[in-house]
């Protein structure tokens, strides 16, 4: 099971603000308000309650303190190409956030993999037994 996000119904939590892009690219990067800062309130968000704790568990430094997520993006020359980018970045967060973790099953080691260890370690303390001085 995982979580697939609806933009539409995100659109509530979400705040997008247009700025000047960083880097290189001539007169137009200073005339033109091109790159999107998309900010995304978590805790006000309609998505599930075990997609938001992974979102705020903190592990993610895109997420502020605030509960808010953090996606810039530039890498367009047009905003509307920058907004539908920023957009998609979110889903993709928004999926991979989404994922359960399958839970893990507890195995033992097979019988040869136990001889097999045991034969290596007796292996590697007889060529450290030759290492000693030799009494004569």
């Amino acid at each position: 099971m995982s979580y697939t996000p609806n933009i539409e119904s995100l659109m509530p939590a979400i705040e997008m603000t247009a700025m000047r892009a960083q880097g290189a690219g001539g007169q137009n990067v200073n005339k033109v308000s091109s790159a999107i800062h998309l900010r995304f309130n978590v805790r006000l968000a309609a998505i599930p309650e075990y997609v938001k704790q992974k979102l705020l568990s903190g592990k993610d430094k895109r997420v502020t303190q605030d509960g808010i997520l953090i996606i810039k993006s530039q890498s367009h020359r047009t905003q509307e190409m920058n907004k539908q980018d920023g957009l998609d970045r979110l889903t993709e967060i928004l999926v991979e956030a989404g994922k359960l973790q399958k839970a893990r099953r507890a195995t033992k080691p097979s019988k040869s993999s136990q001889i097999k260890r045991v034969d290596s370690k007796v292996k590697s303390g007889r060529t450290k037994a030759l290492r000693k001085k030799v009494d004569y």
